[in-house]
This record gives structure tokens, C-alpha cells and sequence, in this order.
């Protein structure tokens, strides 16, 4: 599994040397989360933006009649937030849960805002990744409305090509707005045309 930590992640991405981060990351702690723990739960703030160095973390909320609907995950090198709940300080209308033991960088708005005074082209690296997490809600809403089950299927193996093994079945449904069944029907008619071919 192909990962990295936040420190490898930022000189990946950005004109900066790990020398040049040191000082700036000295208290920017990796934590660990056991499988099942909650890093954030519905109606708490959300102050801190996660940043997944191992692991796997998802987001999901739970209706009026206790069925959960799954935002979004977050494998390796990915950030997890809820930017409601942080940007406009309501509570939070979502649960965020480790689906693996995890090791995430818990980031908050003044150690981003740090960043981006400190290394100007991280500011830009952070509006890219927001504009980019904007498309990305922009496309899935449009899948939901217009999309069959299978272009949603296909559509989330492209976004997430490495979880598929790694995520319940019934959670991948929920992400998808179908039912476990369907997504049943979609992969063996998938394997089927894939067969034939």
C-alpha cells in the first residue's frame, strides 16, 4: 500500500524542502485511530481538517430515519473535513469514522493559514485541491440525478480505484444511492460483459 506522510507529501507537491518544513511542522503530530473510532461525530464542531497518512476514513451523515448516507471517503493522501462545520462554525451534520486503523495529521484553520503565509505556493496548492473537491461534488451530484447505477459504479472505481476491497459492500451502495442489491447486479453484469470480451 502506497502512502506518505504529510511532511513527504507537502515536498511532493510543492517547491519546498523538508529542512524548510521543519520548523513550521515541529508540532504537527501524526494520531492514531482504531478501526470503528470517530474522529468527528454529528452535531460536534468541526475545527481540524485530516489528512490520511495510513488508513481509511469515511464521512457519511444519517437521516431522519436512522439510514446513512456515505459523503465520501478517504484513503491514503487524502484530506478529510467537514468545511460547514469549520469555515461557518455551525455543528457538524456528519459523522467521520476510521473504516481501518488509521495515522492522520489533524490540521486546523490557523496551521493552514500558517502554511500559506509561510510557503506562498501552498496557498495555491490549497485553492487548486478546494477547486478540484468543488468539480468532484459538482460531477457526483450530477451523477446521482441523471446517472444509472453502473456509470455511478464506474464512476467510483475511477475516483477510488484502491478501496474497492477495502469498504463494505453496503457502504459502497450508500455512496452510490442505490441498494446493496443493485450493486450486486451491477458487478456481475459487469463481469459478465467483461468475460465475453
Amino acid at each position: 500500500m502506497s502512502y506518505s506522510s504529510f511532511k513527504t507529501y507537502l515536498t511532493s507537491n510543492l517547491d519546498i524542502t523538508e529542512n524548510d518544513l521543519a520548523s513550521l511542522l515541529e508540532n504537527c503530530k501524526s494520531k492514531t485511530f482504531k478501526k470503528d473510532e470517530f474522529l468527528l461525530r454529528e452535531r460536534d464542531y468541526c475545527n481540524q481538517t485530516f489528512f490520511v497518512e495510513e488508513g481509511l476514513l469515511r464521512q457519511y451523515s444519517i437521516s431522519s430515519n436512522g439510514k446513512e448516507h456515505t459523503i465520501s471517503f478517504g484513503p491514503e493522501n487524502w484530506f478529510v473535513t467537514d468545511r460547514e462545520s469549520m469555515y461557518f462554525n455551525q455543528p457538524s451534520c456528519y459523522n467521520v469514522q476510521a473504516l481501518q486503523d488509521s495515522k492522520v495529521v489533524a490540521l486546523d484553520e490557523q496551521f493552514i493559514n500558517l502554511l500559506s503565509e509561510k510557503i506562498p505556493s501552498f496557498a495555491n496548492f490549497n485553492n487548486k485541491l478546494l477547486h478540484k473537491h468543488i468539480r468532484q461534488l459538482q460531477n457526483r451530484i450530477n451523477l446521482l440525478l441523471g446517472a444509472n447505477a453502473e456509470e455511478r459504479y464506474l464512476e467510483f472505481v475511477a475516483m477510488y480505484p484502491n478501496i474497492l476491497l477495502r469498504v463494505p459492500q453496503i457502504m459502497i451502495a450508500s455512496y452510490l444511492g442505490i441498494t446493496p442489491e443493485s450493486l450486486s447486479r451491477v458487478r456481475k453484469e459487469l463481469a459478465r460483459k467483461n468475460f465475453k470480451k
